[in-house]
């Protein structure tokens, strides 16, 4: 299990765009399950929307590419790398996420070749599937340019 502390040493996202809480297990190389609590405070919710909040549903999809970036910095030696997201397929919404839902993220490794990884993930609410997506992810050298 990583607390925030241990999340904030791997990943380089801070407030307010650090989305995870928690991160319950990870086997390296294979999983992570990750927790993000949803609350009124989270600063999007001012605009998205006011008399109806909704967590937005690109940041649900972040949530799961910080779980994939943990799950992928498991598995390297060199912990110098910043997972980088490079594309998202197969992405579906299935149900609201509102203030006071707690998101259960989870993230599975399918392949992982040198310096790209595809990853499947979930987002739950109460056992309950909001979004799944497909995403794939570039390591790159953390300080160094990136190139498209």
């Amino acid at each position: 299990m990583l607390d925030i502390i241990a999340i904030q040493n791997l990943l380089p996202h801070r407030y307010p765009f650090l989305l995870l809480d928690r991160v319950l297990e990870v086997e390296d190389g294979v999983k992570t399950v990750a927790i993000k609590n949803v609350t009124i405070n989270e600063q999007f919710f001012i605009g998205h929307y006011p008399q109806q909040p909704l967590m937005p549903g690109v940041l649900i999809i972040e949530a799961m590419a910080q779980a994939g970036g943990v799950a992928m910095l498991s598995s390297v030696e060199d912990k110098d790398r910043l997972p980088l997201l490079a594309g998202v397929d197969q992405v579906r919404f299935r149900r609201q996420v509102v203030p006071g839902d707690q998101l259960r993220i989870e993230v599975e490794i399918l392949k992982m070749r040198g310096e790209t990884a595809k990853v499947t993930g979930k987002a739950l609410v109460d056992g309950q599937l909001a979004a799944e997506a497909t995403l794939l992810f570039v390591l790159a050298k953390r300080g160094k340019e990136i190139s498209s």
